[in-house]
C-alpha cells in the first residue's frame, strides 16, 4: 500500500474552501491474511466519513463537527473543525471488495483481506 497524501477538496462550498485539509495520522500493519489500517479522526462521526476505492486507490475523506451546546450562537470562530483526507494507492494482492470499516471513538479502522491467490502457501518438500 503506497501513500499518495494528494486529495482534490469536491466542495466547492466556500466555507470549505478556507479551510486547511489535515493529513490524517495513519498506522498500517500487514500480516499474512491482509491489511488493517487505523486512521486518527478526532471529532468525526460516521455521517461525516467517506471512504472510496476507484482505480486502486483508497480515499478517505472526512469533517469534523465542533460541538455547540443547545442554543448556542457562534459570533467568532478562530478554531475550524478540520477536513481530513489521505489517499492509498493498493495493491492488486488484496481484495478492496472485502474491506471492512469500523468507526469507533475517532478511530477508522480498515480491514484489507488479501486475496486467496496472493496469500503465501506451504510446500512440500519430499526426500529423496
Amino acid at each position: 500500500m503506497t501513500d499518495t497524501t494528494q486529495v482534490a477538496a469536491k466542495d466547492t462550498n466556500e466555507d470549505t474552501a478556507r479551510r486547511a485539509t489535515v493529513t490524517p495520522a495513519v498506522d498500517i500493519v500487514e500480516d499474512s491474511h491482509g491489511i488493517t489500517l487505523w486512521a486518527d479522526l478526532p471529532g468525526v462521526p460516521r455521517e461525516k466519513l467517506d471512504v472510496k476505492v476507484h482505480d486502486a486507490r483508497l480515499i478517505i475523506e472526512a469533517e469534523a463537527q465542533l460541538p455547540v451546546q443547545g442554543a448556542v450562537r457562534v459570533h467568532h470562530a478562530e478554531l475550524r473543525a478540520p477536513r481530513f483526507a489521505r489517499a492509498f494507492t493498493v495493491s492488486d494482492d488484496f481484495d478492496t471488495t472485502k474491506i471492512d470499516a469500523n468507526l469507533t471513538n475517532g478511530v477508522l479502522k480498515l480491514t484489507i483481506p488479501r486475496r486467496e491467490e496472493a496469500r503465501p502457501r506451504r510446500v512440500d518438500v519430499r526426500a529423496g
